[in-house]
């Protein structure tokens, strides 16, 4: 068998078994499969983020990876709880103004998906144009330390509408449009896609108005963070031309954010579902604009900044997600193997002749202290060196070297030989004769 005993290659069919068994183990703690279940903040129910975190589901199910939505009080809580390490939370929606990276160490974005106005929606038969308006109203605004809290905080403080001014709710989304409905409040700040649950609901509702910015330009100013935006006239229902004209808003922009520890599979999944359900044409974006890297309050994950520069990877294009790790094991079993195998199939033939000759020099060693040791007195140890000799050539001859050895192993067996015969006639000599 090529020079190989059944003993030698199960020994090393024994290693190189033992040697993938623990790459296997350190690929499974470095490349670890990802989890079968992620959890997202979402925020109240019937707002903009439910409304997308549902599409993101539904994505998400279709690569048998199950998304858990956790209802919260809007985006504030939602950085609360990625901050948190007791909590599972590992991917929220956040609006812009609300924190950064230097606050909010650890996590990360995957970039901007969409453009968010805020609507002002009231109910009255005078129309309001001027925040001052407002002024002594029952308004709902979203819970303490929601995004919609903070900016209605921010731009109807801007109009002098604030808690002393004004009776502020903490209603928010489908709530708040169940306290307008019923009576509870006179008007509703809010924000939200213009087909969100809550949103659609307030601007197909004829009772309900829809309040106009004309000096958005100048709260994006004032306010950094804000984007003017414009609700063309018709868009929302050109049969019963709702709304009836072009509406300037203010708005801010949205991302994702996650913990630096999720899995690389699930960001990847993640960003494919970004650009799936916010890639398209929408009112306040247009076709290709959204998701992006653009986000100047958190560090850009790594893995996105290459997504919206090359786009998936072959990998992501054409291997299943279960698959993927099992493939990225495999590729990195491969490339170990053969930056060992390489250098390791070079010195192996030496390693091996190294060893077999080796053991021909231990024999040799062994034919040679016998040999040295017919200097002394011959006649009572010839017994003894008769069996010594035996010994060697019944060691050796049950040895099995590789074919490219035959003339040493040969050598060694004439070296037996005439050792063999000295001892012979060192029996046969007169002294030994006369002795006898």
């Amino acid at each position: 068998m090529l020079g190989y005993s059944r003993r030698q290659l199960f020994k090393g069919l024994a290693a190189a078994t033992g040697v993938v068994s623990i790459v296997s183990l350190v690929l499974i703690y470095f490349l670890p499969s990802p989890p079968s279940k992620v959890v997202m903040a979402t925020g109240n129910k019937g707002g903009v983020f439910e409304y997308y975190a549902q599409q993101y589901r539904e994505v998400f199910a279709r690569f048998h990876i199950e998304l858990e939505l956790r209802e919260t009080a809007g985006a504030g809580d939602n950085i609360k709880l990625l901050e948190d390490p007791k909590s599972d939370i590992q991917i929220a929606f956040v609006t812009g103004g609300l924190s950064d990276g230097k606050h909010a160490p650890g996590l990360l974005s995957l970039g901007t998906v969409y453009n968010q106005p805020f609507w002002l929606f009231y109910s009255s038969n005078e129309p309001f144009d001027r925040l001052s308006q407002l002024k002594s109203k029952r308004i709902a605004v979203g819970p303490a330390g929601s995004g919609t809290r903070l900016a209605a905080d921010q731009i109807l403080g801007k109009g002098g509408v604030n808690s002393e001014t004004a009776t502020l709710l903490p209603f928010a989304a489908t709530a708040a449009v169940e306290a307008l409905n019923e009576g509870k409040v006179d008007a509703v700040w809010t924000f939200g896609a213009p087909d969100g649950t809550a949103v659609h609901s307030l601007l197909t509702n004829p009772n309900v108005r829809l309040m106009s910015f004309p000096n958005a330009e100048a709260f994006t100013i004032i306010f950094p963070g804000l984007v003017r935006l414009e609700l063309p006239r018709d868009v929302i229902d050109i049969d019963r031309n709702i709304p009836a004209n072009d509406v300037p808003l203010v708005g801010t922009t949205t991302k994702v954010l996650v913990r630096g520890d999720l899995h690389p599979e699930i960001v990847q999944l993640l960003l494919q579902t970004m650009v799936e359900v916010h890639g398209g044409r929408q009112i306040f974006q247009r076709s290709g604009e959204f998701p992006n890297s653009t986000d100047t309050e958190y560090p850009v994950a790594p893995a996105a900044i290459d997504f919206y520069k090359n786009g998936p990877s072959f990998m992501q294009r054409h291997v299943p997600l279960w698959l993927s790790v099992h493939a990225q094991r495999a590729i990195a079993v491969l490339v170990a193997a053969i930056a060992l195998g390489l250098p390791t199939a070079r010195l192996l033939p030496m390693a091996y002749n190294w060893i077999t000759r080796r053991r021909l020099f231990y024999w040799y060693a062994q034919l040679k202290a016998l040999e040295a040791s017919f200097d002394g007195p011959m006649n009572q140890q010839l017994s003894e060196k008769q069996a010594e000799i035996e010994r060697i050539e019944q060691a050796v001859s049950h040895i099995s070297f590789p074919l490219t050895f035959s003339d040493q192993l040969y050598n060694l067996r004439s070296h037996i030989e005439i050792v063999r015969r000295k001892i012979a006639s060192h029996g046969n000599a007169p002294g030994r004769v006369a002795a006898e």
